[in-house]
């Protein structure tokens, strides 16, 4: 039978990729550690706890992601740690972190850091959130702060982290802490706000480092109409895929803010990245006059809990639209939840080939961050989901490799993907991949 390899350009980013609310353990000063005390508010009662003891051990699992032949990893920093009560520092926590980028330097693993993933300082909740504009200086103060004690050892970042999954799950559902007022109104004085400190942070970090790269990691999610959806249904669908995967993109190119969340031009914000990243799960069907997604088609393979569902080409048609912008893409995301890994090897598999696909085509793709590199704490859904390459012990926190680890290493060290590695890991792909070899 005759093989065949797809190869990835020598200098991509082969990484995984973090955040620290989810591995770092105790981080008892952000506004999700008192949500998840209150009853009902996490599944199954879950709590962070030591989530992954990064705060005193991450470098055990970066010597993990050194061994799986990774050199990058994205990571974020908790603004709650670094500056726990309004502008009082904390020395030993930017210690700390500039402990964890330095070992990650030393293990040959280029970091990407993430100024906001998700969690907030408590007492930031007091003074409004992103609904109020005193949060522009906040932002900017924190990333001061970032910039001159830990900016010498990171050259990408990530300004904000799926803003508009912040924004639809904190402020119009149930599903993130919630500020002190929600709805379309506060919605749309938040995405203001978030614009407005992403475009601050940006001039900030280029004030010192102009030759680093700036970005945002951006959840593109195809939203697409069932397949009996009538003429109303293609509408809604394209209204609701505008909002939620390009208005914001918009907005950073040109400044300007348009649509239901409102109209204006943000100061500063035209032309504030450097890169896109794109973090690619799954599509979501939408029925009008719906906001929540429809059920899957039948016979769709579905990862654990019916979470989501296995869509590769949405990586490559997702990966295609955001060539109008005439930035490099980094894939800052993509996985699913699979406890028993039955599913992982066959969806890294494709779509990693759909990525090869794109570069084959010339598209600007120059890194995968697969999430996550370890189990972790995955915010509403607790610990009832396991992300990880790498699977975790809550109670010993001892970890194990799971078969698509070592087939992640070998992808990486190869810098290649080949039928042989898919027959050996998920071969019911063969005849799909690799046609000529079944």
């Amino acid at each position: 039978m005759a093989r065949a390899t797809m190869y990835f350009p020598p200098d991509f980013l082969w990484g995984t990729a973090t955040s620290s609310h989810q591995v770092e353990g105790n981080n008892e000063n952000n506004d999700w550690w008192a949500w998840e005390q209150e009853e009902g508010r996490i599944l199954n009662g879950d709590k962070s706890g030591v989530a992954c003891d990064w705060w005193a051990n991450a470098e055990r699992d970066f010597d993990h992601a050194a061994a799986l032949h990774t050199n990058a990893h994205r990571l974020s920093l908790e603004w709650s740690r670094i500056e726990p009560e309004p502008s009082v520092f904390n020395a030993a926590a930017l210690d700390r972190y500039r402990a964890m980028l330095q070992g990650l330097h030393d293990r040959g693993i280029e970091p990407m850091v993430t100024l906001h993933h998700f969690t907030n300082p408590r007492w930031l909740g007091e003074k409004g959130d992103f609904d109020s504009d005193l949060m522009v200086d906040y932002f900017q103060r924190y990333t001061t702060q970032v910039v001159d004690k830990l900016g010498d050892l990171i050259p990408k970042w990530v300004t904000i982290n799926e803003p508009l999954i912040y924004l639809f799950f904190r402020y119009l559902g149930n599903e993130f802490p919630a500020p002190r007022q929600k709805g379309w109104g506060a919605a749309r004085r938040a995405i203001h706000t978030m614009l407005k400190c992403h475009a601050a942070a940006y001039h900030t970090i280029k004030e010192s480092y102009p030759e680093s790269l700036i970005g945002v990691a951006a959840h593109i999610r195809p939203i697409q109409p069932p397949a009996d959806g009538g003429r109303l249904d293609h509408y809604w669908a394209r209204q609701m895929d505008w909002l939620f995967n390009d208005m914001w993109l918009e907005a950073m190119r040109d400044g300007r803010i348009r649509g239901i969340l409102g109209r204006g031009t943000i100061k500063g914000l035209a032309g504030t990245y450097d890169y896109l990243g794109l973090n690619y799960y799954s599509r979501s069907l939408i029925r009008f006059p719906r906001t929540q997604p429809e059920p899957c088609p039948d016979g769709a393979e579905m990862s654990d809990m019916n979470f989501m569902e296995n869509y590769p080409a949405g990586m490559f048609h997702s990966i295609k639209r955001l060539l109008r912008y005439q930035k490099p893409i980094y894939i800052t995301e993509n996985g699913l939840p699979d406890k028993e890994d039955r599913l992982r090897p066959a969806y890294l598999i494709a779509h990693l080939r759909e990525i090869w696909r794109a570069i084959s085509f010339n598209f600007p793709v120059m890194g995968y961050y697969h999430w996550s590199l370890v189990d972790n704490f995955e915010w509403e859904r607790g610990w009832s989901q396991r992300f990880g390459l790498i699977g975790l012990d809550l109670g010993t926190q001892e970890r194990q490799w799971r078969p698509s680890a070592h087939l992640y290493a070998q992808i990486c060290r190869d810098y290649a993907l080949s039928s042989d590695l898919t027959e050996q890991y998920a071969p019911t792909l063969l005849p799909v991949l690799f046609p000529g070899n079944s």
